[in-house]
């Protein structure tokens, strides 16, 4: 297998990183997950390659994650994510896509229903109502999402995001 090559910069204490996620509806309930070590919750995507996509770097990951293919319906958001994490300022520029789900990956609401472990990493996966409400209380950054996750954008919105925990 070749060694892949994944964009992300490190620059003294700080980094750069590409991200792109994927939100997937299922009857009122949008799926994330976290690594096992972190408190917070994401939406599932990863990191791009060289030379690939950001739709391609979408659906490999949920074939790496989900193991399912899915399907990309279309951009929400580009975000130019600032924040602080394991000691570090991180400067992202992240991709969210709006993606279908196929019917077969699991569903059972506000339950663990899929773990896989990813390089160092032990994700879990969990489907919780797609409202402010349960978003804010699970903790999922980027935050503004939780603003927006009853009211898509219908076009691809530019956007950029300053968490209040950076250095100055």
């Amino acid at each position: 297998m070749t060694k892949r090559t994944l964009i992300r910069l490190n620059a003294g204490a700080e980094r750069f990183n590409y991200r792109i996620a994927g939100l997937g509806f299922r009857d009122g309930h949008v799926l994330v997950h976290r690594a096992v070590h972190e408190p917070f919750w994401t939406f599932p995507g990863g990191r791009a390659e060289i030379g690939e996509t950001s739709e391609e770097t979408l659906k490999r990951e949920m074939v790496e994650e989900l193991g399912v293919e899915v399907s990309i319906s279309r951009l929400l958001w580009i975000v130019e994510n600032f924040f602080r994490y394991e000691h570090r300022n991180w400067h992202e520029l992240g991709f969210y896509y709006l993606m279908d789900i196929p019917p077969e990956f699991p569903f059972q609401p506000h339950q663990i229903i899929h773990r896989v472990e990813d390089g160092n990493n032990h994700l879990e996966f969990k489907w919780v109502a797609a409202t402010r409400t349960a978003l804010t209380a699970l903790d999922i950054p980027p935050y503004f999402i939780a603003n927006e996750i009853e009211n898509l954008p219908l076009a691809p919105r530019h956007l950029v995001w300053r968490d209040g925990n950076l250095d100055d």
